[in-house]
């Protein structure tokens, strides 16, 4: 299946329906890129819908779930973190509303579990470093990923992010859990304040 067109993998995956996605990017397909409202007007059944067959998702939620047993199979590198990004551009990437989440480590840097924390609207959420140090403390981690998007599409961060970074890992060291990188997702691109040298 290597050598398979675009078209071909997803006649594979939707029958009939592929020739209907044909107009869409693979990253609008599953969900990593928002859909334009020039082809949803001309694709879709009702405009501002997101007219994606079940199938899609699904095949999205499970090379998440992949990715996850990978992470939580094998110690997170974050010098090379490309298994980090590609899960959380499918966990985050495409949504109209702001979440902030978190991928909990053991001591080993394996994958505990990757949950949203908070949502929010549109241009922000709000976040609680204490409701993120319980979490932490249920889970008994060791150490912490954060993350969030920006529906913008900017992965620039704000002052704000610096801020709450901050502060989330001057909490999260008083119960001996590290704040290993924060991530922002804005559709297909994902930043690390890491690699920015924001830690």
């Amino acid at each position: 299946m290597i050598h398979s067109t675009d078209r071909e993998l997803l006649s594979i995956l939707l029958g009939e329906e592929a020739q209907r996605y044909a107009l869409y990017s693979l990253a609008e397909l599953f969900g990593l890129r928002r859909i334009r409202l020039d082809q949803a007007l001309r694709v879709a059944e009702e405009p501002f819908s997101y007219p994606l067959p079940n199938r899609l998702m699904a095949a999205r939620e499970l090379l998440r779930r992949a990715l996850g047993e990978t992470l939580a199979d094998t110690s997170v590198s974050l010098a090379s973190p490309g298994a980090v990004r590609d899960y959380l551009r499918l966990f985050l990437a495409g949504q109209a509303y702001e979440s902030f989440l978190a991928l909990w480590l053991d001591a080993q840097n394996r994958l505990i579990a990757g949950m949203e924390l908070f949502r929010g609207t549109t241009t922000q959420t709000s976040v609680y470093p204490r409701e993120v140090v319980r979490a932490g403390l249920k889970l008994n981690a060791s150490a912490v990923i954060l993350a969030h998007n920006h529906p913008s599409g900017q992965a620039e961060p704000s002052r704000a992010d610096e801020l709450l970074t901050s502060e989330l890992k001057q909490a999260l060291a008083l119960v001996d859990i590290r704040v290993l990188d924060h991530f922002i997702v804005a559709e297909t691109t994902v930043l690390s304040f890491a690699e920015r040298g924001l830690m």
